[in-house]
């Protein structure tokens, strides 16, 4: 048996947006303990659970507490990142929410632009403000979480769907302006995934987010973070361009699940 003659690739700062839970936390917790030498910059609106994160992981962390939505904090932030965590070459804008399943003409006006502003400016901001430094250095790695919402739409999705159809394909344009400079782009597509998305989605209404779930194999962060892994890691020379994830008991046929038998 052969083995693969190319080389892994290894980001040396990893930039993670919403990392005080879910994907984010998962992803920053499986990196720390799986690439060697590496520095996090992880990003979040709760300082508490940032601290925490800083605190339980054994590699260098530095953390930023700010809300995405605010373009001049986060772009003061980026600027006065500490010495030994510039040259980020993996940023991982995860950071990302749904309010509310509401039909369109009853969603209230203010849920529907948060989302935007979250999911799209935010996103915008954060990868407009650390790409050309890796254009510069002609090294770099760019994995947008975004959602099968963003492909397969259903009824209550009508602005997350939006949000989501926009970072997929926002993904596959910059991977286009970046031809030849080195810096890759991946779109990360989940299905459900039981975190604390649907808590936030349903403003706390637990009974209501479990019922999302309920009687069905789970797919957990942890699922996630392990591809997110993967994607990193490929050589060089080696592009992601989008990767689907869903559940086995879930499928196209209006995203519902399928009861384990």
């Amino acid at each position: 048996m052969t083995h693969p003659s190319y080389q892994l690739y290894t980001p040396n700062v990893i930039f993670i947006t919403g990392a005080t839970s879910g994907f984010g936390a998962a992803a920053a917790r499986l990196f720390a303990a799986h690439i060697d030498g590496v520095k996090l910059i992880l990003t979040g609106r709760r300082k508490d659970r940032l601290e925490a994160l800083q605190n339980e992981l054994n590699v260098p962390v530095h953390i930023m507490c700010h809300d995405i939505r605010d373009t001049q904090q986060v772009k003061k932030d980026i600027e006065n990142i500490p010495a030994d965590f510039k040259g980020v070459d993996l940023l991982i804008n995860n950071a990302g929410l749904a309010l509310g399943a509401d039909s369109f003409d009853t969603l209230p006006l203010e849920d529907a632009m948060t989302m935007v502003d979250v999911n799209v400016k935010g996103l915008l901001a954060m990868t407009r403000l650390l790409l050309p430094n890796m254009v510069a250095n002609r090294r770099g790695h760019i994995i947008n979480i975004g959602s099968i919402a963003g492909t397969y739409p259903y009824g209550g999705g009508n602005v997350y769907c939006g949000t989501k159809a926009f970072v997929n394909h926002f993904s596959l344009a910059l991977r286009a302006d970046l031809k030849g400079k080195n810096v890759r782009v991946t779109s990360v597509e989940p299905g459900a995934v039981e975190t604390e998305f649907s808590d936030v989605r349903f403003k706390g209404d637990k009974e209501r987010a479990a019922k999302v779930y309920e009687g069905y194999r789970k797919l957990t962060a942890d699922h996630i973070a392990q591809s997110l892994l993967w994607i990193a890691t490929q050589p060089e020379e080696m592009n992601i361009n989008r990767i689907e994830i869903m559940p086995t008991d879930q499928s196209f046929n209006g995203l519902g699940m399928t009861p384990v038998e």
